[in-house]
């Protein structure tokens, strides 16, 4: 029984973090398309102007990929924690998730009190913010189920890993149980397969109890004679 708790919880933990994993993979793909698309760019606008001008860096891309990365090792970590439910792991797992889900959090909280929070954000010389943002504004509906959906499996995921936890040393204890188990059994059969030889090399011995008396009745004769 639990065994299959236990496994039931490994696998529910795993599909949580692929959820995590899946929007990782795709803020990489967009993170690396807005890079590419940027490149090009700069690269037309420089060859318009020979002057250099350095352009400020591109913040929105590399926090977007940064956040798709930090999602992606997430998911590693997670993947490792439900496979082994190693205690250390899953901590580790469960106070990233807990730092992960404070910061997302005071992000939303801030975006939705504060109606000047574009402001507090650096200039995008990318332009790409403003087109995220208005991609995001036309598909409010289905951010909102995403995001919703992104927070939902972090906090499950949470749940989950207390619960193997909480689970996994006791389950240690079972195998070690169940080993001694089998480890104490095996003597216990093994004595049964050794006595039936004891009984074999018993029973020649009172044939040859019954023998010894009838060869020594004929040298006894014998000799009278």
């Amino acid at each position: 029984m639990g065994r299959t708790a236990r496994s039931c919880l490994q696998s529910l933990m795993k599909a949580m973090n692929l959820i995590m994993g899946m929007v990782g993979i795709a803020m990489i793909l967009y993170a690396v398309w807005m890079a590419r698309v940027w490149q090009r760019d700069s690269q037309d606008s420089s060859s318009h102007h020979h002057h250099h001008h350095h352009s400020p860096s591109p913040w929105f891309i590399y926090t977007f990929l940064g956040i798709g990365v930090t999602f992606c090792l997430i998911t590693c970590l997670g993947h490792i924690a439900a496979g082994t439910a190693n205690c250390f792991c899953l901590c580790c797992y469960m106070a990233i998730l807990c730092l992960v889900l404070l910061l997302e959090t005071a992000m939303a909280a801030d975006i939705v009190l504060n109606s000047d929070w574009e402001k507090d954000l650096p200039e995008d010389p990318t332009g790409r913010f403003h087109d995220f943002k208005e991609f995001v504004e036309s598909n409010l509906d289905v951010f909102k189920w995403i995001g919703l959906l992104i927070i939902l499996a972090q906090g499950t995921a949470i749940l989950l890993g207390m619960s193997l936890r909480a689970l996994g040393p006791n389950q240690a204890s079972d195998y070690d149980s169940d080993d001694e188990y089998t480890h104490s059994r095996v003597p216990l059969i093994n004595p049964q397969v050794h006595q039936p030889p004891a009984y074999v090399i018993g029973d020649p011995r009172f044939v040859f109890k019954n023998d010894d008396p009838v060869k020594p009745a004929p040298f006894g004769w014998n000799a009278n004679k």
